[in-house]
């Protein structure tokens, strides 16, 4: 059985692509370009859905772990990720169809398990359709064998879903309840819609990587303290005097990396909800720009994708189980009660407890991951927000993006300081705990 490759050898072979594929490779390109497109379309599934960040991240994992599982089996270059996991799945082997077209099989089983996982899952079943209609004509692929290409992909999306079943997430609705309470320093539902706090018992999910989900548990928060000079006072006026004087480049910020999948506008007695794409599927898109532009091959696109996703569902494991163990009141809330009524944050306040960023862990892990596969100092111009009317903002590199989508959520007036520094800390920790573990893995593999 194949196992990981260490994490110098992940580089390898991406730069090794890098190197050997013509920047001029449009087949290629447009493989990548495509398989990006497929993957929105799952997100756009998840828009209608309104999938909260930590459930988005899990469908987004399985979806391309069903991906990366055609790939894999296919080539023995690649690494075996799932002999990394915390609990692995007993994927049996398939016979792949003589008439096999990888790419095709690969960005299919996708699909399908994004139509068997999600809630109205069914509406990929057109996009599937599409797809077909589509690769048949640009490919000049028979109807015979898209077909043998399809039951392929549906096996090899229907071990994944059987592993799937297997992560808690079906016992979820079974836990106690999470009440909130009025008591000093807790977190309280926010205006304007007072919606009930998500997923309190997502630390109960099965992760990939990690051990548990306290694993990477931050330091405590600033105890609850109004009284003049204690940290917490300190850090709630930065947030109170931060939006009050934003300039329109934070304002822009703030706004670009706001990732609320369901925030609520009242106008009169009417509520209009405004979706947007989870922090998680913004960084699918970001994966989606860096491979398309990288040149690299259409198998190590969704490696980079997998992992990516695989590191992001770990991330918003930890960030929840902090989340509700410290159950820390919102910026807004305390805002209100003890300084101005009237102060408002630019963004809506999420419904969770705030501490620690939820953004400032999942974007500093995903900077550790794209870093470690597509090098440092990696320039992309990042549209994945143009879809939602936002402008397109450009970056040196993935950390540069992680960094300034942590300091949005201080410019947003949604988080203290400490939740975004220290949210920044345990991802980029939990992304090379990740690297280290496949790492491990390659030194048992010539035994």
């Amino acid at each position: 059985m194949k196992l990981a490759l260490p994490i110098f050898l992940l580089s390898l072979v991406f730069s090794s692509a890098i190197a050997t594929i013509p920047p001029d490779n449009r087949v290629q390109k447009a493989q990548i370009k495509d398989f990006g497109d497929q993957v929105f379309e799952i997100s756009s599934v998840m828009l209608h859905d309104v999938i909260n960040p930590p459930a988005a991240s899990r469908f987004y994992a399985y979806a391309m772990l069903a991906a990366y599982q055609v790939v894999v089996a296919n080539n023995e270059t690649m690494p075996e990720l799932s002999t990394r996991f915390k609990e692995q799945p007993n994927f049996a082997a398939v016979t792949a169809p003589q008439s096999l077209d990888k790419v095709f099989a690969a960005t299919y089983a996708m699909l399908e398990l994004g139509k068997k996982i999600l809630p109205s899952g069914y509406m990929l079943q057109q996009k599937q359709d599409a797809y077909i209609e589509a690769y048949q004509q640009q490919y000049r692929m028979k109807n015979q064998t898209s077909a043998e290409n399809v039951s392929y992909a549906e096996v090899i999306a229907q071990q994944v879903l059987a592993y799937a079943k297997t992560d808690g997430y079906g016992k979820l609705s079974t836990y106690t309840r999470y009440v909130p309470t009025q008591q000093n320093g807790r977190w309280y539902p926010t205006p304007p819609a007072y919606i009930e706090a998500i997923e309190p018992n997502w630390q109960y999910i099965r992760p990939f990587f990690m051990d548990s989900a306290s694993q990477f548990a931050p330091p405590p928060p600033a105890p609850f303290s109004l009284d003049s000079g204690s940290s917490f006072h300190t850090q709630t006026m930065e947030v109170y005097e931060t939006v009050k004087q934003l300039s329109e480049e934070q304002e822009e910020i703030a706004n670009f990396w706001d990732c609320n999948p369901f925030a609520v506008k009242f106008t009169g007695h009417m509520a209009i909800g405004l979706k947007k794409i989870t922090p998680g599927g913004h960084w699918m898109g970001i994966a989606g720009i860096a491979c398309e532009k990288a040149d690299i091959s259409f198998d190590k696109a969704v490696l980079a994708h997998t992992l990516l996703a695989l590191s992001l569902h770990d991330a918003f494991i930890s960030c929840w189980q902090e989340k509700y163990h410290s159950d820390r009141i919102r910026p807004e809330t305390v805002i209100n009660r003890n300084i101005d009524q009237r102060w408002k944050p630019i963004l809506q306040t999420p419904p969770f407890p705030e501490y620690s960023s939820g953004h400032s862990v999942a974007s500093s892990t995903a900077a550790v991951i794209l870093t470690a596969l597509l090098g440092d100092d990696f320039a992309f111009d990042d549209d994945s927000e143009v879809y939602f009317g936002l402008p397109v903002r450009s970056f040196t590199s993935f950390y540069q993006a992680a960094e300034e989508a942590a300091i949005s959520r201080l410019y947003g007036g949604i988080h203290f300081r400490d939740a975004i520094e220290n949210g920044v800390a345990e991802g980029k920790a939990l992304g090379q705990y990740i690297l280290t573990k496949l790492a491990l893995s390659a030194e048992t593999s010539g035994k």
